[in-house]
C-alpha cells in the first residue's frame, strides 16, 4: 500500500553517522536528497527528529540532573537538528518549515496544527522540533502524537537496522527479523521498536508503523510506496 501523507521519525543518532557525536553533514544531505525525491513525487512529508546525537534527557537524568530539566535540554537539541535538516532540505530545493513545541520565534514557527497541515498541502516539508514541549515524553511519542494530529497515513521509523527483530541482531547472530507484526504483538512481546506510549497512540488511532533501514539509498521512498522493506506494524485483523 502506498501512502500520501507521511510522518517520518528520524533518530538523532542517525544524523551523527560514524562520528560518535554531533551532526555529519554528508548524512544529513543524503537524507535531504531522499526526501527531495519523495516530495517531487507529490507526497506530503512531516519529520520528527530526536536529539540523542547531542543530548539525551534520560542520560542526563541518570547522571544526576533533574529529569524535567534534562528533558528540556534534550528538546533544545532536537531544535538544532531540525534547523540543520531545514538547511539541507532547502539546499535540495525543498521548501521547509520548522515548527517547535517551545516558542522560539526568531528561528522557527510555533507548532500550530492547522498551519502545519496547510504547509503540507502546499508541498512543504514540516520539521517538528522540541518534542511535544513536555518533559517525560520521548520523540517517538511525539511522532505518534503529531501523526495523529496531522492525519498522517503512516509513521515511518527510520533506524540503523532493517526492521524489528526478536532480539538484538548486533549481539545475536540467530536474531530473526519480522516482516509484519500487530500492535498487540509489540506491546505484549515488549519488542524494542518505540516506547509503549507511542505504540499505544498509533494503535488507538489505527496508524500503521514501518520500521526500516534509513541508510539504504531511496529507502524512504520505497517505504512510502509500500514496497516490502523493513517491518510493518499494523492493527490486528
Amino acid at each position: 500500500m502506498a501512502y500520501q501523507r507521511v510522518l517520518l521519525k528520524l533518530s538523532g543518532e542517525a544524523l551523527m553517522g560514524e562520528q560518535g557525536y554531533g551532526i555529519d553533514p554528508a548524512i544529513v544531505q543524503a537524507i535531504a536528497a531522499d526526501v527531495s525525491a519523495v516530495v517531487t513525487a507529490g507526497k506530503q512529508l512531516a519529520i520528527v527528529v530526536g536529539g540523542g546525537n547531542i543530548f539525551r534527557g534520560l542520560k542526563g537524568s541518570s547522571a544526576g540532573m533533574d529529569r524535567a530539566t534534562a528533558d528540556y535540554v534534550g528538546m533544545l537539541a532536537t531544535v538544532m537538528n531540525a534547523i540543520t535538516l531545514q538547511d539541507a532540505l532547502e539546499r535540495e530545493g525543498v521548501p521547509t518549515r520548522v515548527q517547535t513545541a517551545i516558542a522560539m520565534q526568531e528561528i522557527a514557527e510555533p507548532y500550530i496544527r492547522r498551519r502545519a497541515i496547510r504547509h503540507l498541502e502546499k508541498g512543504r516539508v514540516v520539521v517538528f522540533g522540541a518534542g511535544c514541549g513536555n518533559p517525560f515524553f520521548t520523540t517517538d511519542t511525539t511522532a505518534a502524537l503529531r501523526a495523529a494530529e496531522i492525519n498522517a497515513d503512516v509513521v515511518l521509523k527510520a533506524t540503523k537496522v532493517d526492521g524489528v527483530y526478536d532480539k538484538d541482531p548486533a549481539h545475536h547472530a540467530d536474531a530473526v527479523r519480522y516482516d509484519q507484526l500487530t500492535f498487540q504483538d509489540v506491546l505484549s512481546g515488549e519488542l524494542a521498536v518505540m516506547d509503549s506510549t507511542a505504540i499505544a497512540l498509533c494503535k488507538d488511532n489505527a496508524i500503521p508503523i514501518v520500521v526500516f533501514d534509513l541508510f539504504g539509498p531511496g529507502n524512504i521512498g520505497r517505504a512510502i510506496d509500500g514496497e516490502p522493506i523493513g517491518t510493518r506494524i499494523l492493527p490486528a485483523g
